[in-house]
């Protein structure tokens, strides 16, 4: 963890208060190195962007530490949150829902480097170049929301987080609103500004096929606990824990001679509500023995590079599914 630019430590997130609060986020641990991209994959409603949130002090964590550049962001004073929203920003799903459509792209922009203090005395010409940054003709920074398709929206969107030279950048989804044509532009994008400014990202996402060609390592999530996480090559490569190994074969791109759980997992996830004791897991795997409802198995270190929490040493081989 040493020279970490984000530590999270036992990250929890209850709503709710009572007996049967919603647990979305449940003892979460990782860290991101400078420029490094991790990946946060899993179903919806696995807890992805409420650690996003969480993480920005979007939303208050229940328990634990996130910790940026050294100072502690989970218990900062509002009035200290500033400089974090400087050195890390956020990219979010819908591109359109999250501009202002009142306002002018100009203005869209400009409100961050105003909101900072940026550019006096060229905000129109920092605007400009941001815009090009991203892809986007300078001339077009008068024109409305509504003007642009949805690619060039989440462009806005990038040039809008780049306006404040953050180090990080908590891309939630970003590619998941838009077409199919548009996803790979927008993640050539992403992966171009990263090479130019050295950016770390935490990059969430459903897709694992997206996080793979994204990211630098991966963590996979489920019901709001992180299943196994390591270096995207070894994690997808050769899966530990067995929703690792039902996301891979449930991919677009999975090898349809190989033995694989399903195409897609059986049954839906649990309520956060109620979770399974236990491994949470445990209801959809099929590798599920009576002890996997007595413990909450930790991340085991695996020897090479990544954790798995998994009771199980070794994986028996995959059952077909007809």
């Amino acid at each position: 963890m040493s020279g970490a630019l984000l530590e999270v430590r036992g990250l929890t997130k209850h709503f709710g208060g009572g007996a049967h609060p919603v647990r979305a986020v449940e003892d979460v641990s990782f860290a991101i190195q400078p420029g490094e991209v991790l990946g946060l994959v899993g179903e919806s409603g696995s807890g992805k962007s409420t650690i996003g949130r969480l993480i920005l002090r979007l939303l208050d964590p229940t328990a634990g530490s996130v910790r940026f550049g050294g100072d502690e962001i989970a218990t900062a004073p509002e009035r200290k949150l500033k400089a974090l929203r400087r050195r890390a920003q956020m990219v979010f799903q819908d591109p359109f829902a999250s501009l202002n459509p009142r306002l002018r792209v100009r203005d869209i922009i400009g409100e961050a480097l105003d909101a900072h203090g940026l550019a006096r005395g060229r905000r129109t010409e920092r605007i400009g170049e941001l815009m090009e940054t991203v892809g986007l003709p300078a001339a077009h920074m008068t024109r409305y929301p509504h003007e642009f398709s949805g690619g060039q929206r989440q462009r806005i969107g990038i040039a809008r987080a780049l306006a404040v030279e953050p180090e990080l950048i908590v891309a939630d989804e970003p590619v998941s609103a838009l077409d199919v044509s548009v996803q790979a532009q927008v993640l050539n994008l992403m992966q171009d500004l990263r090479a130019r400014f050295g950016l770390a990202m935490l990059f969430i996402s459903h897709d694992l096929d997206v996080v793979e060609l994204m990211c630098d390592r991966i963590a996979v999530l489920y019901l709001g606990r992180v299943m196994e996480i390591g270096p995207a090559e070894i994690v997808t490569a050769r899966p530990r824990h067995p929703y690792t190994q039902a996301l891979l074969a449930a991919s677009p791109k999975a090898d349809p001679d190989a033995p694989k759980l399903s195409r897609t997992l059986k049954g839906d996830i649990p309520s956060p509500m109620a979770p399974p004791s236990g491994c949470v897991f445990r209801t959809r795997c099929p590798y599920a023995m009576p002890a996997c409802a007595e413990v909450v198995p930790p991340l085991r270190d695996a020897g090479d590079g990544r954790a798995y929490a998994c009771i199980l040493d070794s994986l028996p081989s995959r059952p077909e599914v007809a």
